[in-house]
């Protein structure tokens, strides 16, 4: 962690937004904006630190977490890419680092001969619960917070997400 500022340098960004741009500018907006892209940077790095021990990243950890929660620890790979919500590219750099590594393998899928299956192993798994472990331990990073605070910035942040379209409101 680099050496902490003797300021809130997003507060001084606020402040100085508002001077420039005027009080009927977004400047609540900007700060929040700031703020999560912020906290966003700062969870990545904790979360990474967390699951290094087990030779992961925080998105190879949540990779193996779906394949967890599956049905039967395989997912297409097409599904896994859709349900993590990034690009066809890195579900296969991400699945092909995790079966490098023995923790998923990829397999043909039965159902339509062109497609993969990733198929979570038993050592993929023990990895996965232990990194859970870990996490647990730094409270995914938001210690912080207590579980009123969880639930209001979930409701805050689902909220964002729901008005830019990022799932269907009825879907769980």
């Amino acid at each position: 962690m680099p050496k902490p500022l003797p300021f809130d340098p997003i507060r001084r960004a606020a402040q100085l937004w508002e001077e420039r741009f005027g009080e009927d500018s977004p400047v609540a907006a900007m700060a929040s904006a700031t703020s999560v892209m912020r906290v966003q940077q700062i969870l990545v790095a904790r979360l990474d630190a967390a699951v290094a021990p087990f030779d992961l990243t925080f998105a190879r950890y949540e990779a193996l977490v779906l394949l967890s929660f599956s049905r039967n620890g395989e997912l297409p790979m097409s599904k896994v890419g859709e349900r993590l919500m990034i690009h066809p590219t890195s579900v296969t750099n991400i699945v092909q680092r995790l079966a490098a590594q023995g923790y998923v393998e990829r397999v043909r899928n039965p159902r339509d001969g062109r497609g993969m299956l990733a198929r979570l192993t038993p050592q993929g798994r023990t990895a996965m619960e232990r990194a859970t472990e870990a996490l647990h331990e730094i409270e995914f990073g938001l210690g912080a917070l207590d579980d009123d605070q969880h639930r209001d910035l979930f409701r805050l942040l689902h909220a964002v997400r729901t008005e830019q379209g990022d799932f269907e409101e009825g879907e769980a």
